[in-house]
């Protein structure tokens, strides 16, 4: 079965057309050097309406099948920001240590990363990750933090998406270990086809 992404964007403004939407650009980009794994991607840019994004959410896991979703933006404590409320909403499970992961990389960079509210909840057999806005955040909650010789320094989010995937009967995910190293337990790693 092929990897089935779904790519949210979440902002009033990009979706109304005044400026050049961010999120789907970065996500599309960071997913196709990570992922050595074939997969196709659903993207949708939609405004900071809650019954949108819980519409959007329900269409992409239930009707598009898709494993993995990811959301941008929506996550902060403006009364617009309902992505967090959004995705609670329609979760069967809530994930809480993809939220907490993502702060704690935040952290490293700004104090206001306590004031994020993502989360990661399952519904059905998906995994739904709301992600932060920006770009370089998005890249650094999902490839985590390295020093200079490009050793990994606080663990990305991403590195535990194909267990998860795994564990949910998804597709068996692998990844470039030069970006993010997919983690698994060795009972769970298949081994390589042989040539």
């Amino acid at each position: 079965m092929t990897l089935q992404i779904g790519l949210v964007s979440v902002s009033d403004r990009a979706s109304q057309g005044v400026y050049t939407d961010q999120g789907i650009p970065a996500l599309r980009e960071w997913l196709t050097s990570a992922l050595t794994t074939p997969f196709e991607m659903h993207t949708r840019l939609i405004p900071d309406e809650q019954a949108e994004i819980e519409s959007t959410l329900i269409e992409l896991v239930d009707t598009t099948g898709c494993h993995l979703v990811l959301t941008t933006g929506g996550t902060g404590p403006a009364l617009r920001d309902v992505t967090p409320d959004a995705t609670l909403a329609v979760a069967d499970r809530e994930m809480p240590g993809f939220g907490e992961q993502m702060r704690q990389v935040s952290l490293k960079f700004v104090p206001t990363a306590i004031l994020s509210r993502q989360v990661g909840v399952i519904r059905k057999q998906s995994l739904i990750l709301n992600l932060p806005g920006q770009p370089k955040a998005i890249r650094e909650t999902l490839e985590g933090l390295k020093d200079a010789d490009g050793k990994t320094v606080v663990p990305g989010i991403f590195a535990a998406v194909p267990y998860c995937i795994q564990l949910l009967d998804g597709p068996y995910i692998e990844t470039d270990a030069q970006v993010v190293a997919a983690f698994r337990p060795k009972s769970a790693i298949k081994p390589a086809p042989t040539v």
